[in-house]
């Protein structure tokens, strides 16, 4: 009887300490990445920023903005996305929107620790209807990880687009297209379709604003004693030598000339010194077939006017998802 009782006290203190050993298991960077944007609890987002940059944004104002980006699972949702993410594996994240039929999977290429940096690569593989759709400009991302005050964060984000230029997917690509400038040339009805592709598509217009107001945010938090900018060439990436307040170099000089996709983008409402708010609108550019105007502010939320009418949209424009 002695015995039993032993052997189930010695499996009583494995059973605690295995216990404890699981509550004490640190976080890995993944899981901190994975945190940062899909947790549903409010400032995970800002938890997994480095100290200096938490600062200067809560000093420009601007930290309340960059919470949205801890709500991404809330947004997906909504949206009627079905995803899961993947704390182990080679998958980090896999999407599907059920209306479309589209897939988007995050797979991780390389998980690099080194003592407290750990560089994670990622790719992203995209599908139709269970087929994987070939593309020849192939994204990676690496969000180097840093350990600061024994929690994972978010140090670097580097981008590599790699194009292979005997790729036979670009090659068809590049020779249609040309098939149809020649064809456009010859006769009436091509030239349309070509003046209606440069307009550029909706998605364009808004990847074109959130690159403004994601530039805006780091504008306000390099530059604190401005705040925000109504001059679009003060974000330009044009040019040489160190960045400034004139030239801050986060966009591209196609962009900060205001121009681009059909569309005419204007800043305005910088009130205040330093401004701490601001209004972004994309308005359609003599465009004979109308199109909606776009807008947003300080907040980064985007709202359109179906009759292409900025002040309208300001107003009372439509939430776009």
């Amino acid at each position: 009887m002695r015995r039993v009782v032993g052997v189930l006290a010695i499996a009583a203190m494995l059973s605690a300490a295995l216990s404890a050993q699981e509550v004490s298991t640190p976080q890995t960077a993944r899981q901190a990445l994975l945190e940062m944007f899909f947790s549903k609890t409010p400032g995970t987002f800002v938890k997994h920023l480095p100290a200096v940059t938490s600062a200067a944004l809560e000093k420009s104002g601007a930290l309340a903005n960059l919470q949205q980006y801890s709500l991404l699972t809330s947004q997906l949702q909504t949206q009627g996305t079905n995803f899961q993410t993947f704390e182990t594996g080679s998958v980090l994240l896999s999407g599907e929107d059920p209306k479309t039929g589209q897939k988007l999977e995050v797979t991780v290429e390389n998980d690099a620790l080194h003592g407290d940096q750990d560089d994670i690569e990622l790719s992203f593989q995209t599908y139709k209807n269970g087929q994987g759709q070939r593309t020849p400009f192939m994204p990676r991302m690496t969000f180097t990880m840093k350990q600061e005050a024994q929690v994972w964060k978010l140090n670097e984000i580097s981008v590599t687009v790699r194009l292979p230029l005997a790729d036979p997917d670009l090659l068809k690509a590049v020779t249609e297209n040309m098939k149809a400038r020649e064809g456009a040339n010859g006769s009436g009805t091509p030239h349309l379709q070509v003046a209606t592709s440069a307009a550029g598509s909706d998605a364009q217009v808004l990847g074109a604003m959130r690159t403004i107001l994601t530039a805006e945010i780091t504008y306000a938090t390099t530059y604190p004693r401005i705040g925000f900018t109504c001059t679009l060439s003060d974000l330009d990436g044009f040019g040489g030598g160190e960045p400034n307040e004139h030239q801050a170099m986060l966009i591209n000089s196609g962009l900060a000339s205001g121009k681009r996709f059909g569309f005419v983008f204007t800043l305005s409402g910088c009130g205040g010194g330093p401004a701490t708010s601001f209004h972004l609108s994309a308005v359609p550019n003599a465009n004979p077939f109308g199109r909606k105007a776009f807008c947003a502010d300080q907040s980064g939320t985007i709202r359109s006017a179906e009759d292409g009418n900025p002040s309208i949209c300001f107003a009372s424009g439509t939430q776009v998802q």
